[in-house]
């Protein structure tokens, strides 16, 4: 059979078409296998992504479950706090009540030595002018003297006599006499001024002990300090 030019016109064609068709398909597997490679790549970074969510959350988790156990640690020292301050709260409490309790028996132990001391003042002191001052009382006693409409006490207060001239005891006793206490009695001292206005005063205190912090300030005021063993 001999080949025909028509016959080869269309064989020609045929392969044409064929030859179109292929490079059709392979352009479409070409563009198919660049789309499957970018789905693959995204698939490989979603991927990435959510590996590095679920560290993410494993780390938040463990981070939440820490901040819970600092919350029950916090909590449980709050309440050994507040156990702690209830408890303090409860001790202050207690010394407060014997604090009061100890506060009247000292009040009740300075009334009582108090008035002792100046029992021991009036059998002392007069006699102790006599020796060393030449001073002349026969007795001393507690006394209240008025000044502005206010009664200032007095411990140990006398009329005697000095070398023919009347002198006023006024004294002060303290169990113990340090210079806070001298300080006090030269106040004392200032507010009776004008109330004694013309007597001579001499002014002692008395007591069973005496600082030597009392001694410098006494006798820059002229105050005779008399100790309860003296003679």
């Amino acid at each position: 059979m001999s080949l025909t030019p028509e016959l080869y016109d269309i064989i020609v064609k045929i392969v044409d078409d064929r030859v179109k068709d292929i490079k059709v398909t392979r352009e479409a597997f070409d563009k198919l296998s660049k789309i499957i490679a970018e789905l693959a790549e995204a698939q490989k970074r979603s991927e990435e992504r959510i590996t590095r969510l679920e560290q993410a959350i494993t780390r938040l988790e463990k981070t939440v479950a820490e901040l819970a156990e600092a919350q029950k640690r916090s909590e449980d020292r709050l309440t050994r706090l507040e156990k702690t301050v209830a408890e303090l709260a409860e001790a202050q409490k207690r010394t407060q009540e014997t604090v009061a309790e100890l506060s009247k028996a000292v009040g009740s132990l300075s009334a009582t030595i108090g008035f002792g001391l100046e029992d021991i003042a009036r059998v002392v002191v007069p006699g102790w002018l006599s020796r060393h001052e030449n001073i002349m009382v026969d007795d001393l006693e507690r006394r209240f003297i008025e000044v502005n409409g206010n009664l200032i006490e007095i411990n140990l207060y006398g009329e005697g006599t000095k070398n023919g001239k009347k002198v006023t005891i006024i004294g002060e006793c303290k169990t113990r006499i340090y210079e806070s206490e001298v300080k006090k009695f030269i106040k004392v001292l200032k507010n009776i001024k004008d109330a004694l206005k013309g007597k001579e005063i001499y002014p002692l205190m008395f007591g069973f002990l005496i600082h030597p912090s009392a001694e410098r300030i006494a006798k820059e005021h002229g105050i005779t300090l008399i100790v309860s063993y003296a003679r």
